[in-house]
This record gives C-alpha cells, structure tokens and sequence, in this order.
C-alpha cells in the first residue's frame, strides 16, 4: 500500500513540475519585438510604414509606436489589418525621443497587422527621426 502511495505522490510531483514548466514557456514567448521601423523626414506630414517579416511574425496581440533622433507630434495612427477593419488612434500627442505610445490591442486575440499610417510633425528644428512600429506576441 505504501509503494502504491509512494507512485501516485511521485507520479503527481511529475506532472506538476510538467505543468509548470508549459506555462513558462508559454508566457516567455510574449515579448515585445520590432515589427518594423522607417527614418521619416519633416517634409513630410505622413509615413505608411509596412510589417515586416512573414505571416506569422504580423500576428500579433498588441502594437505600439516608438520614436528615436528627435521628439516627433503624432495626430494620428491608423492600423491597418489583414482581414480585418482598420483602427484609428487620434490625438495621440508628443513622442519624446526614446519613448513610446500606449499598447493598442489587435482586434480579437490575435490579428496579422499589415502596415501603419502615422501623420506627424517632428519638433525642435530635427530634419528626420526614426519611426518603430512594436508588435507583442
């Protein structure tokens, strides 16, 4: 009788230590990653900047926009989806350099995002800035 409760406790050990080490490997794949990122200049009031990478690397939970080289005013983000209505974010506002916007969910749990319309304005007199486009996956 005390082998078999010896079995069943090890077997039980076992599948805990399975069970846990599935859910950490599930929540270490959700990571924020570039999706894609484009220099824009002051020229210009607008940028379309496309995903990169295959299908399964534009599936994604949420995006999120970041700018470097100079502060950028941003008015407004449209995202645009595959096979699903686009989104769009106003007023936005002011992007420090190095920061970034707040999530925005993909429709459903999960969407393939195919590109991003960002209308803009760089500050401070910069003539160019790097716009990132961040999938979370």
């Amino acid at each position: 009788m005390k082998s078999k409760i010896r079995v069943l406790m090890a077997s039980l050990a076992v599948a805990a230590v399975a069970l846990l080490g599935a859910t950490s490997s599930a929540s270490a794949a959700d990571e924020w990653f570039v999706l894609s990122e484009q220099s824009v200049s002051a020229a210009n009031p607008s940028a379309e900047i496309a995903s990169s990478g295959g299908r399964w690397e534009k599936d994604v939970k949420k995006v999120k926009v970041s700018a470097e080289g100079a502060d950028v005013e941003i008015t407004s983000i449209a995202l645009h989806w595959d096979n699903r209505p686009d989104d769009t974010i106003k007023d936005v506002g002011t992007l420090k350099s190095g920061g970034e916007t707040a999530p925005a969910n993909a429709p459903g749990l999960k969407a393939r995002l195919k590109s991003v319309t960002v209308s803009y304005k760089i500050l401070g007199g910069a003539e160019s800035a790097t716009l990132k486009v961040w999938g979370y996956d």
